[in-house]
């Protein structure tokens, strides 16, 4: 996806405090063709802010009442995975490290270049909107998954160990051509070229290659 379309697609949002930082970010990063939002504290953020919107945050580490490392939690609480990029001037190594492993895109040291900033953002909304489609994906499959007969679905589950036919004939104690009739059905219903790849689906391991030609990785 081309600049153009990552920008029309997403919302960037800018979560300082301090006004006149916000003013600057938003200038610096809509006069490169990105759409801002602008939030004063983390609560404002939580209270107003729509998840749904592709896109990342831009966040002070140092704020009242909720610093960003606060809200960094808080987000991993709600399961929100809209990337970070920590902008501040109070962080230290242990700090970016440990914001870096909890899934944070960035951790940038104020004064940062207008182009580190730029290309971090950029970075961080390719990021959201592969998860995004990733998980979409995954939703799509476990629904078709789900649309399976019981029995279906434990042929399905052997056919992902990499089981021949025969041998999930015998362990199901059916006849190898109603096997055949199951996978059949079962490629069918997932639109399957051909069952490779590995999800987790429930406690049993599934491997399922769809026909988009992506390996999809689903719990539930």
């Amino acid at each position: 996806m081309n600049l153009d379309k990552l920008q029309e697609s997403a919302l960037i949002r800018i979560v300082d405090d301090d006004d006149a930082m916000r003013k600057s970010w938003r200038f610096l990063i809509e006069g490169e063709g990105w759409h801002t939002v602008c939030y004063s504290s983390a609560l404002r953020f939580l209270e107003e802010d729509n998840r749904e919107e592709p896109g990342c945050v831009v966040l002070d580490v140092r704020m009242p009442d909720m610093s960003g490392i606060e809200l960094q939690r808080v987000m991993m609480l709600q399961k929100n995975g809209l990337p970070i990029i920590f902008v501040s001037a109070h962080g230290d190594i242990d700090m970016a490290v440990q914001a870096l492993k909890d899934g944070a895109s960035d951790f940038l040291p104020k004064p940062v270049s207008a182009d580190r900033l730029l290309e971090a953002i950029e970075k961080a909304v390719k990021k959201d909107l592969e998860r995004r489609k990733e998980k979409k994906l995954a939703e799509e499959t476990r629904q078709a998954f789900n649309t399976l007969t019981a029995r279906e679905k434990m042929v399905a589950r052997k056919v992902a160990r990499g089981l021949l036919n025969k041998q999930i004939a015998d362990e199901l104690n059916i006849s190898e051509k109603t096997v055949q009739v199951h996978r059949g059905v079962v490629c069918r219903k997932l639109t399957l070229d051909n069952p490779r790849g590995r999800f987790k689906l429930g406690n049993f391991p599934l491997a399922l290659f769809i026909n988009t030609g992506q390996m999809v990785e689903i719990t539930g």
